[in-house]
């Protein structure tokens, strides 16, 4: 009997891509007009290399970028870019559609839980701003085992916090190298959100969906089971 719902949080819940895409946008468009001179797409593909390069989540990313685009921190520039993105990011983050209306459904019957690889603080953050904090009875992060999926050790904790096993336990996710593969390697029933990642064609979790709203109808099937 299934007793918990874990999601990740980045493409689960929250388009981070999108919203990501947007706050950099929004930098790059008010550093160039505080006097950085490059074009918005160079400026843009450059940002994101550095991206790749330090991870999506590193704190001095501008400073890198400013050091690479001109060979310095212009530091009125970089207050622009940084002023710019932090307004985009608490006017712009919201959940996919159908994510509240589906955690009201599930929080009825079911003990919830976030499990994500974000920054502790960072993740809080997303939560409080879009208030879906409330629904989940626990937030674990990376940073509380000192370990990302697939770890065992994140759904371990998962697991002892929320007082259910293995196979008492659904995770969803978009990452099937962590997600999914973290998940099945537990014994916990995965589900794969396609439409945080378009690009993976088999997911090898025991379902998948296209829309958070068809996750309701999954977990209905496991209880007839």
């Amino acid at each position: 009997m299934i007793k918990a719902v874990l999601f990740d949080l980045d493409n689960t819940l929250i388009d981070f891509m999108r919203f990501k895409n947007k706050c950099c946008e929004a930098a790059i468009e008010e550093m160039i007009s505080a006097g950085l001179r490059m074009n918005k797409e160079k400026a843009s593909s450059l940002l994101f290399k550095i991206y790749d390069k330090y991870g999506i989540e590193h704190k001095m990313i501008f400073q890198k970028f400013l050091k690479k685009a001109i060979g310095e921190i212009d530091y009125k520039i970089l207050a622009y870019g940084i002023m710019a993105y932090r307004k985009m990011k608490n006017s712009y983050l919201e959940p996919y559609p159908g994510v509240i209306s589906t955690l009201i459904k599930l929080k009825k019957d079911y003990k919830l839980a976030i499990i994500s690889d974000a920054p502790k603080l960072k993740a809080w953050e997303r939560l409080a701003t879009m208030r879906l904090d409330e629904f989940f009875d626990v937030v674990i992060t990376a940073a509380d085992v000192k370990a990302e999926k697939p770890s065992s050790r994140i759904f371990k904790k998962t697991l002892e916090k929320l007082n259910v096993k293995p196979e008492e336990a659904v995770m969803i996710g978009d990452r099937v190298a962590r997600d999914i593969k973290g998940a099945r390697s537990m014994g916990i029933k995965s589900v794969f959100a396609k439409y945080g990642d378009l690009k993976i064609k088999k997911s090898g979790a025991d379902f998948e969906i296209n829309d958070i709203r068809e996750l309701p109808g999954i977990l209905d099937k496991l209880k007839d089971k």
